[in-house]
């Protein structure tokens, strides 16, 4: 079950990066469907060309003391 549950929230995460998708920009059932919709077209074209492109999806989190010692090494 937390495995399931963790690719839902990486997909969450994924979209409210990637769309910003916090709230809706239109008002109407029908516009923020079709954002929506929109919205999750655009990140199954940003899966399709990592997939392609041989580029793996972030499945872990780096934390921000990790990324600084990262970038203070090179």
């Amino acid at each position: 079950d937390y495995a399931l549950r963790a690719g839902v929230e990486g997909t969450i995460r994924q979209a409210v990066a990637v769309t910003d998708l916090h709230q809706a920009r239109y008002r109407g059932l029908a516009k923020t469907h079709l954002e929506h919709v929109y919205s999750a077209v655009a990140l199954n074209l940003i899966r399709l060309d990592a997939w392609w492109n041989g580029h793996p999806l972030d499945r872990t989190r780096t934390s921000h003391l990790a990324r600084l010692e990262l970038r203070l090494a090179a």
